[in-house]
């Protein structure tokens, strides 16, 4: 469903007086408090305990409906900059409009929270400009204000006022006006399992501390299953950072190109809580409306480009990951055979597991060596980089015959971490530590320390070829690159040249690339700290597909019915998900 930027409906109509200047905004009816509507209880409390932020300290209230039952979960919601909303006479009037809506059940019983940024000093005053840490806690991309929400504030609120709060990420919402509002995305964008609503009033995604990046991130990266309100004015800051009308549209074409469940409602307003607050009533009930269908992810692509709605049915959500296998102590060496079935190592166990077309996982074999990267080559047998194990517990890279389980000794004296075989008979694999790759004929036996074919890669480990064999590609675990290298027709590789940069997470200067992948058509998968990223056959992103879980993305193969599922080993467990595409 495609959502003009504009004053718009999906379900309901915007109530809004007729406007003919900035800022004349008036409160409705469900603003003000209704005769025969019970109140909630508002409590105000101090938070100075965060080591997240330490030596902060900040006001905060809690909003009690009083149709809260402790015996039944209650619904959540949170706003940033609470001092501006908890107030029942103000712009926003949250507690009031809350008492009305609650009473007529058009939103679920919510307490309310609301929290105001950090302020370093410890004296009992609101948000002393000098030493505010408002910019640093909400204009801040990544998952910091996140993990003080989740970690430490919310987990003292239910503490202290002994309150029964659902777990479930539809019965939590965020909100915030300003920079308020980009904090509000950013803790829902990074943990999209714990809220699932956004309020936004007149959101900063602007270039304050990088957060005009979000329009660009949301088109390559897998929908995260978050509802999201947008409110903005025409007549919102221009500045140094950048224009707030014009972000605010960009993250609604974003959102409506990449599948959202969203609204953007544009008025004439300043950068002020007016606007917003006039539709609040309205924003409140289409936000906290019963599930409905996703929108489809726009197919609006010029040929050639690689969007993730070409990759995934109907574009896809995490939880269409299947879990195909859990408890083991770590899954590596994702590898698929050329008949469907898939093979994966339980690294320190030195056990190969093998996966049918349906999803039945057996022990294929058991103790052997510990096995970190493998490939089935042209000759009919299993190749795979060891990290000692088996009878010499000595690093290598062997053949496993598939019929006897026997093991021949390809390259000794070699530190392999992940390896690739071509249609010719070459065996590359990846030397992490001294940058290397190494190349070895699978006809070797026992070679000794065979001479590196290329260096200067920034800890090396995945390794792919492209599916006409000319490039090979190298995955950089401590850097941020995949190289990809020119195959000549005797097997040496050359030209290599930094082809795509990997997306990295905030705070971290690495992108954890590591087992890599490719399909038919000559996309290749990285496995890395933010998921599977995506990148066409030129060397642009795609896209990044979502981890199952929290936990890291080690490798990934296609294999399964048609070769069309993509499977991947993540620290103890293996999941796999159709796609519309084949390994090749």
């Amino acid at each position: 469903m495609h959502f003009p930027v504009v004053f718009c409906s999906v379900t309901l109509a915007l109530t809004l007086a007729a406007v003919h200047a900035a800022e004349t905004y008036v409160l409705g009816a469900d603003s003000q408090p209704q005769t025969g509507v019970p109140q909630g209880r508002i409590e105000k409390f101090e938070y100075t305990n965060s080591s997240i932020f330490p030596g902060t300290r900040r006001d905060a209230w809690v909003y009690i409906p009083a149709q809260y039952d402790p015996a039944k979960p209650a619904a959540l919601m949170v706003f940033q900059d609470g001092a501006a909303y908890v107030s029942r006479t103000g712009d926003q009037r949250v507690p009031v409009v809350f008492d009305n809506l609650i009473h007529r059940g058009q939103m679920p019983v919510t307490v309310g929270v609301f929290i105001s940024p950090g302020d370093r000093t410890q004296e009992s005053r609101t948000n002393q400009w000098k030493t505010s840490n408002r910019s640093l806690e909400y204009d801040s991309l990544g998952d910091r204000y996140a993990r003080f929400l989740l970690d430490e504030f919310l987990p003292h609120v239910s503490k202290i006022y002994q309150l029964n709060l659902s777990a479930n990420p539809r019965d939590r919402a965020l909100a915030g006006m300003s920079s308020g509002a980009i904090c509000a995305w950013t803790v829902a964008w990074e943990q999209p399992g714990s809220f699932g609503r956004v309020l936004s009033q007149i959101g900063s995604f602007v270039n304050i501390r990088g957060g005009h990046v979000y329009p660009a991130l949301i088109r390559k990266t897998e929908r995260k299953p978050i509802r999201v309100f947008l409110q903005d004015g025409s007549n919102d800051l221009n500045n140094l950072h950048g224009s707030w009308p014009l972000a605010n549209q960009e993250m609604a074409s974003a959102l409506a190109f990449a599948g959202y469940d969203h609204q953007f409602v544009l008025g004439d307003g300043a950068h002020s809580g007016k606007h917003g607050g006039t539709i609040l009533p309205d924003a409140l009930r289409w936000l906290w409306r019963p599930d409905a269908p996703i929108p489809e992810p726009s197919t609006n692509n010029w040929p050639g480009d690689e969007a993730l709605n070409k990759i995934l049915p109907g574009g896809g959500l995490p939880g269409d990951w299947q879990r195909i296998g859990e408890n083991y102590k770590f899954t590596d060496a994702a590898c698929g055979s050329p008949d469907g079935v898939f093979y994966f190592s339980d690294l320190p166990a030195g056990n190969l597991h093998r996966v049918e077309p349906d999803g039945k996982v057996s022990l294929w074999l058991k103790g052997g060596p510990k096995v970190s990267g493998m490939k089935w080559g042209p000759d009919g047998k299993l190749y795979a980089a060891t990290q000692g194990g088996g009878k010499d517990d000595k690093k290598k890279v062997i053949a496993i015959d598939p019929t006897t389980k026997d093991m021949t000794d390809i390259a000794v004296d070699v530190t392999p971490n992940d390896l690739v075989v071509s249609r010719q008979g070459w065996i590359y694999f990846t030397d992490t530590g001294p940058g290397q790759v190494v190349r070895v004929p699978i006809s070797a036996r026992t070679m000794s320390r065979p001479p590196a074919a290329a260096g200067g890669i920034n800890k090396p480990n995945g390794i792919t070829l492209s599916p006409d064999q000319r490039q090979l590609y190298v995955s950089e675990y401590a850097g941020t690159f995949v190289w990809s290298f020119l195959v000549d027709a005797d097997g040496s590789i050359r030209a290599g040249e930094r082809l795509m940069t990997l997306r990295v997470p905030i705070d971290r200067p690495d992108s954890g690339g590591d087992g890599m992948t490719s399909d038919a058509q000559g996309r290749t998968y990285i496995t890395s700290h933010q998921g599977v990223q995506m990148f066409d056959w030129t060397g642009r992103m795609g896209g990044v597909i979502a981890k199952p879980e929290t936990k890291g993305a080690v490798s990934c193969a296609f294999a399964g019915p048609g070769g069309e599922w993509l499977y991947l080993c993540a620290s103890d467990k293996v999941f796999r998900r159709r796609t519309l595409v084949k390994g090749f």
